[in-house]
C-alpha cells in the first residue's frame, strides 16, 4: 500500500495480512540498498498470525519516493513519522498506550535505524530484534569508493562478503532461490547514490555505545557466525552491552541472514515479536 510521508509517496507492506486494532504490532527496517521485499517470509508469517505487520521502504528505496536520507537519526525520525501515518490511518487512531508500541526488526543499517529509533522512542518500541548488527559499523575504504563512484564492484564486492561459503556454492532451504543472484537483483535495482548514502550512513553513526546503553526493552542479537560485513565479534558485543538481551548465533550463515538462514531466522524472530 501506499501512503503520504512527509509529502512523499511511500511503499508499507504488511505482508498481505489483515490489520485490526488489538493486535500486536512488528515492525520490519531493511538494510542498506535493500527494499522491503527482504522480510517477505517474517512479514507474511506474522501478518497470519495475528499481527498488524509493516515493512516499508525507505525514502529513495523500493517503491518509496524521495532522496535517501542521509544519517541513522534521520532514518529513526523519519521511521517514527512514517508509523504514525501508517498506524494512525490503517487502524483508526490507535495511537495510545500499549497499543502504539511495537516490535522493532532490522536488518544491517536497519538494526543501526531499530536501535536508535528503541533508545530515543522507548515508549513506542515493545521489544527490539538486531539482525547484522554491529556498532559502531565501519565500512572499508575500497567499498565506500566503489558506491559514491555507482561502480558495480561495490554491489560485487557487498554481495561476496554478505555470503558464507554455504551461501555461495548454494544449498537454500527454499527451493529454487538463489542467493548470491537474489542479493545482487536487489542491489542492482537501487537508484544511483542510494547505496553509498545507507553505508556513509553505516560509517558515520558513532552514537552507538551511547544508544546501547539505553535500550531497556527486551532484545535478540542475530548473528551470523561467517558475517564477513558486520563482525560477528561486534555483534557478540552489542549483546553484552544491552541490558535485557539474549543472543542466537547461525552456523552456515553470513551476513544474508534472511536469504541463508530463514527458518532459523523466523525461529528466532518468534521467540520476541
Amino acid at each position: 500500500m501506499y501512503l503520504e510521508v512527509n509529502g512523499r509517496q511511500t511503499f508499507f507492506s504488511h505482508g498481505n495480512g489483515k490489520l485490526a486494532a488489538g493486535q500486536p504490532n512488528v515492525v520490519f527496517l531493511h538494510g542498506a540498498g535493500m527494499e522491503h521485499s527482504l522480510w517477505v517470509l517474517p512479514a507474511r508469517y506474522f501478518a497470519r498470525h495475528h499481527y498488524n505487520v509493516c515493512a516499508l521502504d525507505f525514502p529513495g528505496h523500493g517503491r518509496s519516493e524521495g532522496d535517501a536520507l542521509q544519517s541513522i537519526q534521520a532514518l529513526a525520525d523519519w521511521v517514527a513519522t512514517a508509523l504514525d501515518a501508517f498506524f494512525d490511518t490503517q487502524l483508526a487512531g490507535q495511537t495510545e498506550g500499549a497499543s502504539k508500541k511495537s516490535a522493532i526488526v532490522g536488518h544491517s543499517m536497519g538494526a543501526l535505524v531499530a536501535l536508535d529509533f528503541a533508545a530515543r522512542y522507548p515508549a513506542r518500541t515493545r521489544a527490539l530484534a538486531l539482525l547484522g548488527t554491529a556498532t559502531p559499523m565501519p565500512v572499508t575504504d575500497s567499498l565506500l569508493a566503489a558506491a559514491k563512484a555507482n561502480d558495480h564492484a561495490a554491489i560485487d564486492m557487498a554481495n561476496a562478503w554478505s555470503h558464507s561459503s554455504f551461501g555461495q556454492m548454494g544449498g537454500n532451504e527454499n527451493p529454487g532461490m538463489s542467493m548470491t543472484m537474489s542479493g545482487q537483483r536487489l542491489l542492482e535495482r537501487a537508484g544511483a547514490d542510494v547505496f553509498y548514502t545507507d553505508l556513509n550512513a553505516c560509517n558515520n553513526f558513532v552514537e552507538g555505545e551511547e544508544r546501547l546503553a539505553e535500550v531497556a526493552v527486551e532484545t535478540l542479537v542475530l548473528v551470523g557466525n561467517q558475517d564477513r560485513m558486520t563482525s560477528p565479534l561486534s555483534a557478540l558485543a552489542v549483546a553484552e552491552k544491552i541490558s535485557n538481551s539474549r543472543l542466537v548465533r547461525l552456523d552456515s550463515c553470513g551476513h544474508a541472514i534472511l536469504s541463508e538462514q530463514p527458518n532459523a531466522a523466523l525461529d528466532a524472530l518468534k521467540t520476541i515479536v
